[in-house]
């Protein structure tokens, strides 16, 4: 789905929408077309992951969730649930299946790879841990659990986004292009269709955003 028009049905449309609704898609489309402007990986990624962020993170008994981890695995259900025409399916199973296979299989977007090189644990404790992780994606694949693989997607996009809002990385590193390259893929094909989605349900509950507009 183009961004053009997932931004089109919103400007159709979002004098219907709650304030709530409204105001998350009216943030995560101004992320997503920055992203899409985007000249390089670095900027495209973190402009999609904020993107998510505005259409996901929410405030939950008085804390902000704002996609630090946060509960991915109940939005991905609730959109997975709510998308009656399965685009979310397509996309996983027909457009994206090679490019999420080699994003799980790449152990640099693997956290406890990288908590071995930090001391934390051992080898063998993270190559136990990433084989455990590919037989539970292996699982999902073969079940074709759509919201289960997206999760374990979200966990590796986890650990870049990590590596780049943390100063973990250097600005168009050739160290980590395959996986930036995957992550970019899968998050500009995914958003469009999660933001349809939610207005194709607005009046679903997706929750209070944490940051609500204040007029001054």
């Amino acid at each position: 789905m183009e961004l053009n028009e997932v931004a089109q049905h919103y400007h159709q449309h979002r004098d219907t929408y709650p304030e709530s609704l409204r105001l998350r898609l009216h943030r995560a489309l101004s992320w997503l077309k920055r992203a899409e402007a985007a000249e390089d990986l670095d900027t495209r990624f973190i402009t999609l992951w904020i993107a998510f962020n505005a259409a996901y993170a929410r405030e939950i008994d008085g804390r902000a969730m704002s996609g630090d981890r946060g509960d991915f695995r109940e939005f991905l259900q609730t959109v997975c649930r709510l998308d009656k025409d399965k685009s979310v399916y397509r996309l996983v199973w027909q457009t994206f299946s090679g490019s999420i296979r080699v994003l799980l299989d790449n152990r640099f977007a693997f956290q406890p790879f990288w908590d071995f090189h930090n001391g934390k644990i051992s080898e063998s404790a993270w190559q136990e841990s990433f084989q455990q992780a590919k037989k539970k994606v292996q699982t999902a694949l073969v079940a074709q659990d759509t919201d289960m693989v997206l999760l374990v997607v979200f966990d590796r996009l986890y650990t870049l986004r990590n590596q780049l809002v943390h100063g973990g990385a250097t600005f168009e590193s050739r160290a980590n292009r395959e996986q930036l390259r995957d992550a970019c893929a899968v998050l500009s094909g995914l958003i469009p269709l999660v933001l349809m989605i939610m207005q194709q349900n607005a009046q679903h509950d997706w929750g209070k955003p944490f940051y609500p507009y204040i007029k001054e």
